[in-house]
Formats: C-alpha cells, sequence, structure tokens
C-alpha cells in the first residue's frame, strides 16, 4: 500500500516506513542513543529529500523533548 508525501513529492510503502521506524526504534533503545542520526540516513535511502529527511527528524527530536520535559514536570 502506497502513501503520498506531499513535500517529498514521493510515493512510498506504509508499511516499509513502519518497519524501519520499528527497527530504528528497537535498535536506538537497545544501545541508548537517539534515532535521529540512524533515521535520517535511512529516509535519505529510501529516495526521501535530504532537507525533507532532516525537517521530520527535528520534528521528532521536539517532540521527544517536549515529552520528556512534560513527564516529570507532571510528577
Amino acid at each position: 500500500m502506497q502513501i503520498y508525501l506531499p513535500i517529498a513529492e514521493l510515493s512510498v510503502n506504509v508499511f516499509w516506513l513502519l518497519g524501519l521506524g520499528g527497527v530504528i526504534g528497537f535498535l536506538s533503545g537497545m544501545f541508548g542513543v537517539g534515532g535521529g542520526f540512524l533515521m535520517t540516513p535511512a529516509l535519505i535511502f529510501i529516495g526521501v529529500p535530504a532537507p525533507v529527511a532532516v525537517g521530520t527528524e527535528a520534528n521528532q527530536i521536539v517532540a521527544s523533548s517536549v515529552s520528556g520535559v512534560l513527564a516529570p514536570a507532571r510528577r
């Protein structure tokens, strides 16, 4: 099943993206590192333009940082 990414002007298999995210999430959890340095080259490898891949990972980093700040603040 293809999904169209309008900003990247690219159609990508949604299962490929989900699998890639799962594998990179597992690896980054195993090694205790952020997944941005793994996911950005992976997105570029599947054909996403480099500025879109970098912007996607920048948004992901912001979201995880905000989540990391809000969790202790609730306690």
